[in-house]
This record gives C-alpha cells, sequence and structure tokens, in this order.
C-alpha cells in the first residue's frame, strides 16, 4: 500500500472517524487515502471540508474535549498548514488530544527556499507535546505511532510533518499496534496528606480556589467545602466541574469573574488551590496557601506556595478528608454567601430584570433568556471577549452540558468553529455558538461548512458593533476608546444568502421566540441580537487605578468634543456597578 495509506489506516485503528481540513496538492496522497476507507458511514473517516484550516483546528480541538479522543485536522504546505497554528495553540493549552497532519514541500527541495517553503517540523514545536519530520517510509509508522501516544496519553497536539512525495511512496515498515495506557491517578505521599490536613485543621477559616483540574472530584470537593465551612470560587475552565449543585459557590475570579470570591480567598486565613494555573495573579490574595494539582511546573508558579501538593484532586480529597477536623463555626462561609448573593442580585442581576423593553438590548439579557432555554445537556461555545464575561456570569452548568472557549490561549474567532467541532462529535446534542460580531466576522468563511453539513447548530449572535472588551481595555488605560467599533451590518441578511435560518432581534420581547424558531430548526440556524454597544464589564474586584483610568478615558471623551457618548456610556453601566463603592 502506499504510505498515505498505512498512515489513515494507523489513525482509524486510534478510533479517528473524522479529518478536518483543506485539500491541496501536498496533501493530496492523504485525502486520497481518506477517501479509500468510504466514509465514517462505511467504518471509515470523513474528510470535514472546511474554509479555512484555523477553523479545522479549532473544530477539531472541541471535537476532542467533547469526546475525550483523538481528533485530526490537516494542511497543505506553507500556508495551508501555517493557518493551523492558532487553533492548535488553542488545542494545546486546553489538553485537547488532537493530530496535526501538515504535509510539506517536495523533500528533495527542502532547505532550497523552494515555493511555498516553511519548516512546519519546527513552527510547531512550541504549540506541541511532540513534531517529527517523516522523511522515509520506514521511519513513518513509528512517527504517526508516537505521534498519537504523546496526544493521547499526555494531553495535547502532535505534529506529523509529511512531504507530499514521501506520503506517495510505497509504504516498507510494519504497524505495531500504540500501547495507550490507562491512566494512573497521581497521589501525594501519606506524610503530604497529613500535613494538608494539618494545614486545615490549624486555620480558622478557609476558602476554595478550584478550577479546571476538578473534573471528576464534585462529590469530595462539596464534602470537604461543607466539613470546612468553606466558600467554593472557581476559574473560567472549572465552572463545568464546580459551579453546579454547589451550595457554598461565590463565583468566579478574574478579568471576566463576578460574585464574592476575590473577597473570600482574600479574607481566610487558608486559600486552597485545587487543579487550576489561573494566570491573573493579580487577583490572587497575599495568603498561607496550599496548592494541588497533578503537573508539578503548575505549583507555586502564579502565587507563593506554603503547602505544594503533587497529585490528583479527587484523589487527594479522598484522601485528606478522613483527616480534617469539622468546623462549627461557620460564620465566615455565611457572610461569603450573603455578599455573593448581594453582588448576583444587584450587580450580576442588574441588566436582566425589567428591561423586557429596552433597545439596544441588554446583553446580560439576552444570555440570560439563552441560558433558560437552553437544553439540560447543551454544549455552549463561547467568543472570547464579551461573550465569554456573559457565558461565564449568565450560562449556569449543569453537570451535564459543556462550556468551551478559548479560555487560556484568547483567540478571538474560535467559537463558530468550536460549534462545528462539537456539533460532529456530538450530532444528536444541541450546540449554541455564543459569538461577537468581531469574531464572527473573522472566520464567517466556515458558515459555508455548517451549511454545507446541514449541522443542527445555532449562533446565538452579541451584535454591538464594536470590540467591547478591548474598548474596556482602553477605558481602564486611561484612553479614549479608538478603533474598536464598526459600521453596524446586518448578518442575518448574511446567513440567509449563505443558506441558513436567520432572523434578526432587535425588541426584548422578540428573544425568546426567536430562539424557539432556531433551536427547532434541523440546520444551521442564527439569532442576530443587535446589543447595547456601551454595556461593559465590570469585573469583581475593581482596583482605584481601574476607577481612576476609566474616568480619566472618559474625562478626555468629553474634552474632545465627545460629552453626549460619555452619558450614555455612565447610564449604560451604573446599573451594573456594585452598591458596595
Amino acid at each position: 500500500m502506499k504510505l498515505a495509506e498505512q498512515i489513515v489506516e494507523q489513525l482509524q485503528a486510534a478510533g479517528v472517524r473524522r479529518i478536518y481540513g483543506i485539500v491541496g496538492d501536498s496533501l493530496n496522497p492523504i485525502v486520497d487515502a481518506v477517501r479509500r476507507t468510504g466514509g465514517a458511514a462505511r467504518g471509515g473517516i470523513d474528510w470535514i471540508h472546511v474554509r479555512h484550516e484555523e477553523a479545522a483546528a479549532f473544530a477539531a480541538s472541541a471535537d476532542a474535549q467533547v469526546t475525550g479522543e483523538l481528533a485530526v485536522c490537516a494542511g497543505s504546505c506553507g500556508p495551508g498548514n501555517l493557518h493551523l497554528i492558532n487553533g492548535l495553540y488553542d488545542a494545546n493549552r486546553s489538553g485537547a488530544p488532537v493530530l496535526a497532519i501538515a504535509s510539506h514541500i517536495p523533500s528533495a527541495q527542502i532547505g532550497q527556499g523552494f515555493f511555498q517553503e516553511t519548516h512546519p517540523d519546527r513552527l510547531f514545536i512550541e504549540c506541541s507535546v511532540y513534531s517529527e519530520l517523516v522523511s522515509t517510509p520506514t521511519q513513518s509508522p513509528r512517527v504517526v505511532q508516537a505521534a498519537i501516544q504523546h496526544a493521547v496519553s499526555i494531553g495535547g497536539v502532535s505534529v506529523v510533518t509529511l512531504p507530499g512525495d514521501i506520503a506517495d511512496e510505497e509504504a516498507t515498515a510494519e504497524v505495531t499496534p500504540v500501547a495507550i495506557p490507562t491512566k494512573g491517578v497521581v497521589m501525594p505521599t501519606d506524610d503530604v496528606v497529613r500535613r494538608l490536613a494539618s494545614e486545615i485543621n490549624r486555620a480558622e477559616t478557609v476558602a476554595i480556589f478550584g478550577g479546571a483540574g476538578c473534573e471528576g472530584a464534585h462529590a469530595e470537593l462539596m464534602a470537604l467545602a461543607e466539613k470546612i465551612k468553606a466558600p467554593i470560587g472557581h476559574s473560567l475552565r472549572g465552572k463545568d466541574f464546580i459551579q453546579y449543585d454547589n451550595p457554598f459557590d461565590v463565583g468566579m475570579t478574574g478579568l471576566l469573574g463576578y460574585g464574592a470570591v476575590a473577597e473570600g480567598i482574600e479574607d481566610a486565613d487558608l486559600m486552597i488551590m485545587l487543579g487550576t494555573d489561573f494566570p491573573y495573579d493579580q487577583f490572587l490574595p497575599d495568603t498561607r496557601t496550599v496548592q494541588v494539582d497533578t503537573r508539578p511546573e503548575h505549583l507555586g508558579r502564579r502565587t507563593a506556595v506554603d503547602l505544594p501538593v503533587h497529585g490528583d484532586v479527587r484523589a487527594t480529597l479522598a484522601a485528606v478528608l478522613p483527616l480534617v477536623e469539622e468546623k462549627k463555626n461557620s460564620k465566615f462561609l455565611d457572610r461569603m454567601l450573603k455578599k455573593h448573593e448581594k453582588l448576583m442580585d444587584k450587580a450580576v442581576g442588574a441588566y436582566t430584570r425589567k428591561v423586557e423593553k429596552h433597545t439596544p438590548i441588554h446583553p446580560e439579557y439576552a444570555a440570560s433568556v439563552l441560558d433558560r432555554m437552553l437544553a439540560d445537556d447543551a454544549i455552549v461555545t463561547a467568543d472570547t471577549g464579551m461573550c465569554n464575561v456573559w457565558s461565564a456570569r449568565y450560562i449556569h452548568p449543569t453537570g451535564r452540558g459543556r462550556l468551551i472557549s478559548s479560555a487560556l490561549h484568547g483567540s478571538m474567532a474560535n467559537a463558530l468553529p468550536h460549534a462545528i467541532g462539537a456539533q460532529f462529535a456530538s450530532p444528536e446534542r444541541q450546540v449554541v455558538s455564543m459569538s461577537g460580531d468581531g469574531g464572527l466576522s473573522m472566520l464567517m468563511g466556515d458558515m459555508l461548512t455548517a451549511h454545507a453539513y446541514d449541522l443542527p447548530l445555532t449562533v446565538v449572535l452579541f451584535n454591538n458593533s464594536t470590540l467591547g472588551m478591548v474598548k474596556l481595555e482602553m477605558l481602564v488605560d486611561k484612553l479614549p476608546d479608538f478603533g474598536v467599533d464598526v459600521p453596524g451590518t446586518n448578518y442575518a441578511a448574511i446567513a440567509e444568502a449563505m443558506g441558513w435560518h436567520a432572523v434578526r432581534v432587535e425588541d426584548p420581547k422578540d428573544l425568546e421566540a426567536a430562539y424557539a424558531e432556531a433551536f427547532a430548526h434541523k440546520g444551521p440556524s442564527l439569532v442576530d441580537v443587535v446589543t447595547d454597544p456601551r454595556a461593559l464589564s465590570i469585573p469583581p474586584k475593581i482596583t482605584s487605578d481601574q476607577v481612576f483610568g476609566f474616568a480619566t478615558a472618559m474625562s478626555k471623551i468629553v474634552l474632545n468634543g465627545g460629552a453626549g457618548e460619555a452619558v450614555a456610556m455612565g447610564r449604560s453601566n451604573l446599573r451594573n456597578i456594585p452598591r458596595s463603592w
């Protein structure tokens, strides 16, 4: 057989059912080998023809995150595979098992400045756990095997660089089965478990801050919080695994955060960080801290840690629970829960009450109505920026659904291609993309992908004709907003021209009907919600510098003749400012 056929057989044996990509001459042997499998309906592999390779990598990332299985994307030589890099960064930082096939120029031309020459085996090193060039057919089976093992066992991206002429040669080496072990559980030593219990027992008040590493540890986490009367805060990536059925929840910290978590972790005698590598150290308190993580390199790199614990969160909590003494005093927890309820009601909830007649539509209201109408096991993808804020604050996890975003890489335009990959991975589940107009317009061409495959996903477009998060960043940095606004665009009309069911909503009273109609449609749907461009995110912890920066920027707007704009922005956001100011 041809080498390309052998590679595709290896992927089939690893359980791969789809390859996302765009065809090209250097990739033709692989594409033809995929064709020969007969497609997934016949037990083979489907070629998913996207409109941009960046979308292919994002789709593979979401596919892998939803299924927990290996997903594959591919790009032709030079510009083709270079387009993969943004989505691959997202996948790698999310720990998604993705294999990327980066086809290469003819092997005899490598190093000669040939047409479209790049060096993918070098370029993708930083966004992968494995990256290697296939130089001969004999070498290939072991490289592909290693790529699969790295991606699945470690959790991240593997890149196989494959010259087109090598792919078209005859296979010369036997394939050996991929040896992917059942993942073991990292356990701290008994001594470390006893020290952890001692730290918890001697602290009068304890706060817990958890991340994505808490997946699968919900019961143990609730048991610990109940025993030690600890409020629980979470990161964005921890939301799915921590917030549901959680009577100790005090919200999310960080730039997108909400609730009382910032105050809770700051006022506690001890903070327990569980499975989180939360990057914003300015939101972490200078208090006594223990940290539990399976990745030892994460321990202590964001804040000073008094007790680093190398261990799986679930296993560590199960081991320490019998050694932890029950705390009788719940005053700290009660105070944090009361504070959280007040903030949720007066700050986060401010935009969702008595706004049925307010136009432009409050984006918070659009998100809260969407939350009420989602299926229990819905997969929601969220664009980076204000959509991250609205999804974090208003989409409530159920323990069965998923919220997928570019939380660590922070790329624009991720929501639509993430939704495409999630829908292919789970065709029976409701998939909703919370897209901003900036993000959607960046990779809008892949709306044609959703139409071509008649995917029943729904895009809820928060159309405010501005880059809202960047606008806020400028104002906090004492700068008048500039270069963030774009002309108003009727994306519903564009979507209809691309074969989608689409409706434009300008009156908040029409939201429920528009959502219901979109969810009932059997193909791709878009709800173009015209939202208030002046609605900005107010973080849960606001410094005097941020307030001063905002005020200074508003003064510059007034001095430059924008008094009306400054007043309008103030009115739009006044109700979103915590009453404790």
